[in-house]
């Protein structure tokens, strides 16, 4: 048993399907399973090999555990706060790297695509490879590019418009690992805001914050404006 957590509290879920069915997604002191049962639907109808099942848990809003499954290859990323992060057993660690310019930065492209979005959306992507980064990457699966941050592969990830689903169970892997996670401002994660910035080394991390313009796609405790 948990040792935070009371007998008496039922578990609660959140999840994209019951989200999609019109279910209230709200985060609450309650221990939360926190589940994206496929990770990269567009590359998953597309036979593309980057999905993934993500599982994150929750107690007294504090990310607790993080599972991700990668589908493709059997990769198994897997963490609990205090316990180190891992990939198929393996530890992780983060890249440290503090040199922007040495610097693989993964995004992804969201759901809005009206010309304003974008717009804003390419701007932020100019402003990374003028840095100059070594290089911009996105794949098309929040999870899996999140555990590459893990693992060392990519030192930085940014993305508006993705769900607390999407970052929840990566959130810890990465914190395990030795990154940080955290809001667009610069601030502390809130992990129903849509935004993140998770990085190796919390320099580039500051260095991304104060790149980006904020897009907005409201929150997922309120009214979301679509599944990314």
């Amino acid at each position: 048993m948990w040792p935070c957590r009371s007998r008496a509290e039922p578990d609660r879920f959140i999840g994209e399907e019951s989200s999609a069915a019109g279910v209230k997604c709200e985060l609450t002191d309650s221990p939360t399973w926190i589940i994206d049962p496929i990770d990269g639907t567009c590359n998953f109808v597309h036979s593309f090999p980057m999905v993934a099942v993500s599982i994150g848990f929750a107690v007294r809003k504090e990310l607790e555990l993080g599972v991700i499954y990668h589908c493709s290859d059997g990769t198994l990323y897997t963490a609990r706060r205090g316990h180190g992060a891992f990939c198929n057993g393996a530890r992780l660690q983060v890249s440290r790297q503090k040199d922007v310019s040495k610097a693989l930065i993964l995004t992804e492209i969201g759901a809005k695509r009206d010309p304003a979005t974008l717009d804003i959306f390419l701007g932020n992507m100019r402003k990374m490879l003028s840095a100059p980064t070594h290089g911009v990457r996105i794949i098309g699966s929040s999870t899996l590019a999140l555990c590459h941050i893990a693992s060392g592969a990519a030192e930085a990830y940014y993305q508006y418009g993705l769900h607390c689903w999407d970052i929840a169970a990566a959130a810890v892997i990465i914190r395990e690992a030795g990154g940080c996670v955290i809001d667009t401002s610069g601030g502390a994660l809130d992990l129903m805001s849509r935004r993140v910035v998770a990085a190796g080394t919390r320099e580039i991390a500051d260095y991304i914050v104060k790149q980006l313009q904020p897009i907005n796609y409201g929150r997922d405790d309120s009214d979301p404006d679509g599944l990314a």
